[in-house]
This record gives structure tokens, sequence and C-alpha cells, in this order.
């Protein structure tokens, strides 16, 4: 039976030979993240600043396009615009107003004017305020969500192998982290609740790849006890490339008809997604791996390193198949 395969099963590519030009893209990269985090910084949502969200159904299938025209109008800065259940039902976000609570109720009533005038019959279901102190214990609560998020996978991979394979994954996971805050910087998408849950997908989507190839790098460890340690990861990356490709493509393209036709509440998740898998991915390779092979070289074969016949190693070698 046919099987699609992205590489070959024999592949011996020198991924190593390339870690250091990866490993200093990916520090340019994150640094360059870091300086748009803080300037020009990131276009927050409501959730993290404040505004007011309104719930409205208009007589007929909202016109998204005629919406933005008429509250672009109304000098209140970005009004994000989104379909709430059926095509009739919009939950419009405006963001806080300078001029305290009375600005939001102006804002409020202009968008109710808006409304009336241009879109004769919408029904307003729902008003509601988020104040500052709320926004800001939002944005307390997600980031502390990633730093737990970060802890609790860094304890998991501790404990289920050596310290370097848990120094290096988490490494890795907050380079992949710096390198998705500088995609909302440069694309200037949102920066809310939701964009928390996107990068929670992908630190988890990320560091199963970094499990998949660092478990088979302590599978050859056992096999190959006299192998170079560079040419060991090397063999282990070959080895599960087939796996790594074919996972990151079907949900590549499983996330790809969501950004380009998900409509305004799906796309900007489903492009930070996209963007997160191809990070995820490169970093097991050219960052994750070399980051193991500084740390273990001496180290992860202390009392693996065992007198062997010649020829036996070749032997093992012959019962192991590539996945």
């Amino acid at each position: 039976m046919y099987r699609l395969r992205l590489a070959p099963d024999d592949t011996s590519i020198p991924f190593m030979k390339g870690r250091f030009a990866g490993l200093i893209t990916s520090a340019v990269l994150s640094i360059a993240s870091i300086i748009l985090f803080f300037y020009p910084g990131l276009n927050y949502g409501i959730d993290f600043v404040g505004g007011v969200v309104i719930e409205a159904k208009t007589p007929e299938a909202a016109d998204f396009t005629a919406l933005r025209a008429s509250f672009g109008q109304l000098g209140l800065g970005p009004v994000s615009l989104q379909q709430f259940g059926s095509p009739q039902e919009v939950l419009i976000r405006v963001e806080r107003q300078p001029g305290g609570e009375k600005a939001q109720q102006v804002a409020v009533e202009k968008v109710k004017g808006a409304l009336a005038k241009d879109f004769a019959g919408t029904q307003v279901r729902r008003v509601e305020a988020v104040g500052a102190s709320v926004s800001t214990e939002l944005f307390t609560n997600g980031m502390l969500a990633l730093g737990l998020a970060l802890l609790a996978m860094l304890v998991y991979i501790w404990f289920r192998f050596e310290w370097q394979f848990g120094f290096g994954a988490v490494v890795t996971l907050l380079l992949d982290v710096t390198k998705i805050v500088g995609f909302y910087g440069v694309t200037h998408i949102q920066f809310n609740l939701t964009s928390i849950a996107a990068i929670l997908t992908i630190m988890g989507y990320s560091i199963n790849d970094k499990v998949v190839v660092y478990d088979r790098v302590r599978e050859n460890l056992r096999i190959y006890k006299k192998m170079p340690l560079r040419a060991l990861i090397d063999r282990s990356i070959n080895e599960t490339l087939n796996r790594t490709l074919g996972t990151s493509t079907t949900v590549f393209l499983a996330c790809l008809p969501l950004a380009l036709f998900g409509g305004e509440a799906l796309e900007e998740f489903a492009w930070v997604l996209l963007f997160g898998i191809v990070i995820g991915t490169s970093s097991s390779i050219f960052i994750a791996a070399p980051i193991l092979l500084f740390l273990g070289e001496g180290r992860l074969r202390r009392g693996t390193i065992k007198d062997v016949e010649d020829g036996k190693e070749a032997e093992e070698a012959k019962g192991v198949s590539a996945p």
C-alpha cells in the first residue's frame, strides 16, 4: 500500500552543521520581537485596555463593510466587529475612550445613534463596559497562565528526561513565544484573551514536537552507545523527520481554511496558529536540538557507555526502523 511521504525514509541531513546559524537567527528574531513589544508596542484589545462591548441585532444579515464605514466616522478609534450567533447578530467592541466613565457613555450613544441612522430597525441587546481595573486583572491572569504553563512543561520534561532535555525544551519554548509576540507586533493583530489561548495552543503543539525528537534521542543513546552525540542527534532528527513534517503539514492545512475564510472571528487566531506551527516545527530541529548538543556532550552518556563487542552496535542498528 502506497503511503505519501514528505521526506525519504533514509535521509541523512547533517542538521547540526547549521546549529550556529539557527541559534543566531533565533536570537536575532527574539531580540527584535522584544523590541517590538515595547516599541511601538502591541495592539491590545478591549480585554486588556478596557472599553465597551455592544451586542446588536440587525433586521437583515449584517453588512460588516457598511458597519465599519459608519463607525469609522464617529472618531472612536478602531471598532472591532464580530458575528455573534446568527448572521444578524453583531458584537461591537469600542476601545476605551479617554475621559473616564462619561466618555464611555458618550461613545455608546454615538454607536447607538449610528445604528439608528444607518441601519434602521437594529436592536441593541446588551451593553457592557470593561473597566481599567478589570482589564489589568485579565492581563495579569493571562500572563500568569503562560508562566504556569511553561513551569508545568519544564517539570514534565525534567521528570521524563534528564535536566538537559528540560532546559533545552523550555528555553526553546521561550524563544518561540517571543517570536509569536513579535508576530503580533509586526501584523498589528489585536492582542487579547484569544491571543493567550493561541499562544497556549502553540506551546502545547511545540512541546509535543520536541518530545518526539527528544524521545528518539534518548532511545538512540541506549542503542548507539559509542556514536558521537552530534551524529546521534542528526540521526534522531532524520528518523523522526517524516513524522514531524507529516504532523505539521496536517495541522497547517487544517488551519489554513480558517485563516482564509474564517471571517473576522477566526482569521486572526488562525494566522497566529499557522505562524506558530512553522516556528514550533523549525525550532525543534534548529534550536532545541543544538541546545541539547551543547549541554549534553559528556553528560548524557554518563553511566551508559559500556564495553561492547566489535560489531554489536551495527547489529543493533539493523533492528531499528525509522518511524
